[in-house]
């Protein structure tokens, strides 16, 4: 059976610490429906164009959205059909953790993982190459330079590999592994067996994300790794690389511990920016409660709310510390609605005006 070395460090306990906790907040916080339904189809944007960018795609994000919404774009047929093909491996990943519910006991089958790949390349491979292994050998090499960065093993082992990993993630032991700590474990060895000719990236962080979703770390859906990914692509490929390459006997004796390091401390970079932007929207529902109605604020007067919440006031000179790319009569145009509506109050003269919480 697949073993996986690694050690659990200062690094990884901090940043569990902090997924935990943005997790908790993001997961209690009131949300309206419609900003819910936001949330949820921007994480999906941004996993589906960082998610084929860092393999190489050409569309931009804003390109990425009119293909998902329907729209021509003129661009690459494969690149068009790359963005249509992730958006349906999400539907088919958060169609699983429905089905089977989250939290609850799974059992991840290899037929799922040759679905999530059968997706991914669909129109993009020939039919015999979808959803199926690789019968040849393959290597990874550097664009630029032409260069072999990395060997995996050879096509007849990955079926197996791919087994063993199968086995493990349904074995008692690890159940009991933090969702996180396992799901960077499945990424990197789905990785490292490159058990498919093209589409391994997307399908480990598909199965990675899956696992997540399954074992309670849906985070509503809001976050998207594949941000953190291709923020830094060199850094992504390279912790990869640098593991895979270790110079060992056994492959179970490769170190994971650098990997897990980056991916753990990725999903806490995420899911705190998740955290941020949500607990500003949530005072969607603190104006709920205070006016006895839902008053549906627009981001600007959240963040309004938001910075009022924390610093109890702010002046005129504090609008280019929220707003840099806003007019101040943009602002003050927030503040009078927020002041119709019993929210806000003006303190002082227009020149040395402060605004409170009401």
């Amino acid at each position: 059976m697949f073993i996986a070395k690694y050690t659990i460090t200062n690094s990884i306990l901090k940043n569990v610490g902090v997924i935990d906790a943005a997790r908790e907040i993001v997961a209690n916080a009131p949300l309206i429906p419609a900003w819910e339904a936001k949330f949820r189809k921007e994480a999906m944007e941004r996993t589906v164009h960082h998610g084929t960018h860092l393999e190489g795609n050409n569309l931009s994000e804003e390109e990425v959205k009119d293909v998902l919404d329907g729209r021509e774009v003129f661009a690459r047929d494969r690149d068009v059909q790359e963005v249509i093909n992730y958006r349906n491996v999400l539907k088919f990943i958060d169609n699983i953790a429905a089905q089977i519910g989250v939290g609850r006991s799974y059992i991840l089958t290899i037929e799922t993982i040759l679905e999530i790949h059968k997706l991914t390349i669909q129109r993009i491979l020939p039919d015999e190459n979808a959803g199926k292994f690789r019968v040849r050998q393959v290597v990874v090499k550097n664009t630029k330079t032409g260069q072999v960065s990395f060997t995996p093993p050879p096509a007849a082992e990955a079926p197996y590999l791919v087994e063993d990993l199968i086995a493990w993630i349904n074995s008692d032991e690890t159940r009991q592994l933090h969702p996180v700590i396992k799901a960077g474990i499945i990424h990197y060895e789905l990785s490292r067996v490159h058990p498919f000719v093209d589409g391994n990236g997307r399908t480990a962080r598909a199965v990675a994300t899956l696992i997540m979703f399954l074992d309670g770390y849906d985070i509503r859906k809001f976050f998207s790794l594949e941000e953190y990914f291709d923020g830094n692509p060199m850094d992504y490929y390279v912790t990869l690389q640098s593991v895979s390459n270790q110079l060992v006997l056994d492959t179970h004796e490769r170190d994971l511990t650098p990997w897990l390091e980056y991916f753990v401390q990725g999903v806490a970079i995420e899911l705190n920016r998740v955290k941020e932007r949500v607990s500003r929207i949530s005072a969607d529902a603190r104006v709920k409660d205070k006016l006895g109605e839902q008053v549906e604020l627009n981001e600007r007067q959240m963040m309004v709310m938001e910075y009022l919440h924390r610093y109890k006031s702010m002046m005129n000179k504090d609008f280019r510390k929220i707003f840099p790319d806003y007019s101040d009569d943009t602002v003050l145009r927030e503040l009078k609605f927020l002041k119709q509506k019993g929210l806000v109050k003006k303190v002082g003269g227009t020149k040395k005006a402060t605004y409170e919480l009401k």
